[in-house]
């Protein structure tokens, strides 16, 4: 796994921002917030004693830190699964590794998720605080196949009514298809070598994405996915990442979440190879490589709300149209300004370990932050911003956009929160921690 030095936690845990005054604040965490609202709220505790900070990992990552096959992920706490495709109509389709890896991916996420869920019952009313969640809460499976013989099927999963996740959903999609002339322009036009303009070539594809949305407003919402689109005799492109969306800013969960997939970078950075091999002995391994700089931009300019003016989240990695070709210019011009030799060793390799990671860097975030108190107001604040998700989903995110055009509507719109509402102008105190996540949502940090 990717281990963060003492040095870089000591640092990340006394991040502070200067958007507000030092008597209305404490380091890094939220602070007994103004009494902005008519509800008194609850207090909130500035940090969690260390103690509290140890977690179990949702999975063991034993990925190669640069080249060769990445491992699948196993579940800590549990065996693989027997069977994979246990009441799954495969159309036809026969998988690859990559295609079985994400299918394998998707099993285990779930597994985790629901051990997370039976350790926070086991804790007892100090977490699961909403009295209508009486168990631990479970994902359901809802598997189709596409129409037509061998065009490929899905596997949607969803964990609603949770003590820690009001909902959670995992999505697997493959695809076995023959491009149209209007794809394939497309394609070509953004710089993927080989695809006939004028279409015809088969292709496949293969995606995992998910979504989680805690009940508590102190712990963040989670969205990450892995992708891969493969013409036949032509070439394979990934794409991917993982992002944090909070609704009361701890500056140690953001500066913690993004460390881990700086190093996670700096491990697959093909022209920063030796370069973070010198920087780890050396100590100074806190410095964001190509890769990472290429990724994290790439986050902070996808997930933006134009009409808001807000980014939807602290950020995290994002990627697209990536493969092992990834030095064309062209190609690596699809980010403004993004250095052309930013790009993994291997893109595959590079991909599976983002997907392994996401447990670890997520998981510790929601056990730091499941006990902490939280009244109505913070609720309220929490739905609020809970409608910027729905709004960035809806009006710019081009694989809802895309889905929503003829695809599987319940699949597509599992992503959305179960509880939103939009308040006319619902504009935060000044001073207050509400108001300093919105400043930072405007103002993206490097973390």
């Amino acid at each position: 796994p990717l281990l963060h030095s003492s040095r870089r936690r000591a640092r990340a845990m006394t991040t502070t921002s200067a958007l507000s005054s030092p008597p209305t604040r404490v380091r890094a965490g939220v602070a007994a917030t103004r009494a902005t609202h008519a509800t008194p709220r609850a207090p909130l505790p500035a940090r969690t004693p260390r103690s509290a900070r140890r977690v179990s990992r949702g999975f063991r990552n034993d990925a190669p830190r640069a080249r060769g096959a990445t491992p699948l992920a196993v579940a800590s706490d549990a065996s693989s699964p027997t069977d994979l495709f246990d009441g799954i109509d495969t159309n036809g389709v026969e998988l690859d590794a990559f295609e079985t890896f994400v299918m394998e991916l998707q099993t285990n996420v779930c597994a985790a998720l629901e051990r997370i869920e039976k350790e926070a019952f086991e804790i007892g009313p100090e977490v699961v605080r909403d009295a209508n969640a009486k168990q631990p809460a479970v994902f359901c499976k809802d598997a189709y196949a596409r129409s037509g013989a061998g065009s490929g099927f899905g596997v949607t999963r969803v964990m609603e009514g949770g003590g820690v996740f009001e909902k959670a959903a995992a999505n697997v999609s493959v695809i076995r298809g023959t491009l149209s002339k209007e794809r394939a322009a497309a394609m070509s036009a953004r710089g993927r070598p080989g695809v006939d303009p004028r279409g015809g070539q088969t292709y496949s594809a293969a995606a995992l994405s998910l979504v989680f949305h805690p009940r508590s407003p102190m712990v963040p919402t989670f969205r990450a996915d892995i992708r891969r689109f493969a013409v036949d005799g032509v070439g394979s492109w990934y794409g991917g990442g993982a992002d944090l969306t909070p609704y009361y800013l701890f500056d140690e969960d953001a500066a913690e979440f993004h460390a881990h997939y700086r190093d996670l970078c700096r491990a697959h950075d093909k022209e920063n190879l030796a370069e973070a091999t010198e920087a780890s002995r050396s100590g100074s391994e806190s410095r964001s490589g190509p890769l990472h700089k290429r990724c994290k931009k790439w986050c902070d300019e996808y997930f933006y709300i134009p009409a808001r003016g807000e980014h939807r989240g602290v950020g995290g990695v994002f990627f697209d149209d990536m493969s092992d070709d990834d030095d064309n210019e062209t190609n690596a011009a699809a980010v403004s300004s993004s250095p052309v030799d930013a790009h993994p060793v291997n893109a595959e390799s590079f991909t599976r370990a983002v997907g392994l990671g996401w447990l670890d860097s997520y998981e510790p975030i929601v056990k730091r932050r499941w006990s902490l108190p939280y009244d109505a107001s913070h609720e309220k604040w929490h739905h609020q911003r809970r409608g910027r998700y729905v709004e960035f989903n809806l009006l710019y995110d081009r694989g809802v956009r895309f889905g929503l055009d003829g695809g599987r509507v319940e699949s597509i719109m599992v992503s959305a929160p179960p509880r939103v509402r939009w308040d006319y102008d619902a504009t935060p105190a000044f001073g207050s921690e509400e108001a300093r996540l919105v400043e930072v949502l405007r103002n993206p940090k490097e973390w």
